[in-house]
């Protein structure tokens, strides 16, 4: 289970244009969100570190994201 609030994984679903949204469908989307965050997060840490820095940045974030 997702560490990531299903109300606002429910609104995201909404703002894409869906009417209704069940539970369980916020319920896999937020475990989809938080595997491609960490990993997403994972490949900045690696950027920053890369760098020489240990602060991960925005556009470490970025750019992780093009990759």
């Amino acid at each position: 289970m997702s560490d990531l609030p299903l109300a606002a994984v429910e609104r995201l679903i909404r703002k894409a244009g869906a009417e209704r949204v069940s539970e369980d469908a916020s319920e896999a989307l937020a475990d989809i969100l938080e595997e491609y965050a960490i990993t997403l997060g994972q490949k900045a840490a690696s950027l920053a570190k890369h760098a020489g820095r240990k602060t991960v940045t925005g556009e470490d974030v970025k750019l992780a994201g093009r990759a």
